[in-house]
This record gives C-alpha cells, sequence and structure tokens, in this order.
C-alpha cells in the first residue's frame, strides 16, 4: 500500500510541475512577431483634372476643372468661365480713362445692381444721350430696358400697363344690346 501511495504522490507531483512549466511558458509568450509581404502588380487607378492657369491678373476668366475615376475607366474636364462683371468693370474703367465718363456710368448701369443704386440716389442712369430727368422719364416710358433682376422693373412695367386706357366698352355693350331687342321683335 505504501508503493501505491508513492506512486500517487510521484504523479501527482509531476503533474504540478507539468502544470507550473506550461504557465510559465505562457506567461512569457505574450509578444509575437508575423511578418507578410504584400505584392502588388498594378498601381491604384487615378484621374488628374487639368490645371488652369491664369498667370495674368487682367483676365477676367476664371478657370474650373473636375475629375471621376473608377476600376475601369476614367474622366477628367475643364472649362474657362467668363466673369462679365469683370468685364464691365475694365470697360468702364477704360472709357473712364479716355474721359467717356457718362458712357463709363452707362456700361455699369447694364448691371441691375448698380441701376438699382443710382436709382435709389436719385440720379437715374443715363441711357440714349439723356441723363438727369431725361434718362427718368426714358425708363419710366421704356421699362422693358431696364436690366433683368432690378428692384424697379416690375415697379415700372405695372404703372405702365396701369397707364394704359382699356377704352369706352359701355357703348358698344350698349349697341348690342338694342340691336338684339330689335331683332326678337321682329
Amino acid at each position: 500500500m505504501k508503493q501505491e501511495w508513492l506512486i500517487y504522490l510521484i504523479c501527482a507531483f509531476l503533474s504540478l510541475v507539468f502544470m507550473f512549466l506550461s504557465i510559465q511558458k505562457n506567461l512569457h509568450a505574450e509578444t509575437n512577431t508575423v511578418s507578410s509581404t504584400v505584392v502588388t502588380n498594378s498601381t491604384p487607378p487615378t484621374a488628374n483634372a487639368p490645371s488652369i492657369i491664369n498667370s495674368n491678373s487682367d483676365i477676367c476668366k476664371v478657370g474650373v476643372g473636375a475629375s471621376v475615376q473608377n476600376n475601369i475607366v476614367g474622366l477628367a474636364s475643364g472649362i474657362v468661365i467668363d466673369d462679365e462683371l469683370c468685364q464691365k468693370l475694365k470697360l468702364s474703367r477704360s472709357l473712364y480713362a479716355y474721359g467717356m465718363k457718362v458712357a463709363a456710368v452707362s456700361v455699369l448701369c447694364q448691371d441691375p445692381r448698380v441701376f438699382d443704386a443710382m436709382m435709389d440716389s436719385q440720379t437715374p442712369c443715363p441711357t440714349r444721350g439723356g441723363i438727369g430727368a431725361d434718362a427718368q422719364t426714358y425708363w419710366a416710358n421704356n421699362p422693358s430696358e431696364i436690366p433683368d433682376g432690378s428692384k424697379y422693373k416690375p415697379e415700372y412695367i405695372k404703372a405702365q400697363t396701369e397707364e394704359k386706357p382699356t377704352g369706352d366698352n359701355d357703348a358698344l355693350k350698349n349697341f348690342g344690346l338694342m340691336a338684339l331687342s330689335l331683332l326678337l321683335l321682329f
């Protein structure tokens, strides 16, 4: 019986040593290094929008570019947009430099904001050689010539349509009623 008990004790001791050693290995194995290499045989697709450069600051144009790309095909485009206000300012500045002040103001008055500012200041935009009261009369008689977007255009058009006489249709109605009554009598 002592031998059995001794074998049991040795087996228990060896089991404890084995467990202790296996726990120690796990405690020291906290870091793990994995190395791998990824090979790509193709570059990712790209679409580059064209650059539109304005090297001269005296140009009234703006460049716009855009591009779209997927896995198969790409599209890139660019356009140049004219800045109309910039052109009007340059024309006006040139006319003023040549001494043509009324013409310079007239060019600026093609913009509805300038037209409204001039009318607000009781200085109507010059037109057809008329300035001041003559220009005011012209704008009142020709509201279709006022730049689109002006706050005064609807007012002038409304005033012009209200001034038009519709005519007297009462006499025509009376004549028609008499003709019908005579026709019914005979």
